[in-house]
């Protein structure tokens, strides 16, 4: 039996995986809509422990997605954290990602949704 033609290639379904780790597009989200933002207000709009948040916080660091600047104000550690150029454009990135496939799980009036596929059983 011959596979259907389907919409989806494997690129259509790719996600980067850095990303879209829950806590992470958290962390990513909250970036992409300010310039920059400090440790505390981001644990607390993601719920993260300092723990956690520091350990996601490192991984986007290394991989060029986000730039941290730890500084002192009034004698107490502050630490910045912002996203850069290619964190921006990554985040959005995803984000379309995420658009299309919803797009292609909605049926539509000429029934090339994903949802218009019954499942293959093997």
């Amino acid at each position: 039996m011959s596979e259907p033609s389907h919409p989806l290639s494997h690129d259509a379904l790719s996600l980067d995986r850095l990303i879209h780790e829950p806590a992470r597009l958290a962390i990513m989200t909250v970036l992409s809509s300010v310039q920059a933002a400090d440790f505390v207000f981001l644990q607390t709009t993601t719920g993260l422990t300092k723990g956690n948040l520091s350990s996601h916080l490192s991984r986007l660091e290394e991989a060029g997605l986000i730039t941290i600047e730890k500084s002192f104000v009034r004698r107490r550690p502050h630490t910045d954290v912002a996203l850069t150029p290619v964190g921006r454009q990554r985040v959005a990135d995803h984000w379309a990602r995420l658009d299309q496939l919803k797009q292609l799980a909605e049926p539509s009036a000429e029934g090339s949704g994903v949802a218009d596929h019954p499942p293959r059983v093997r």
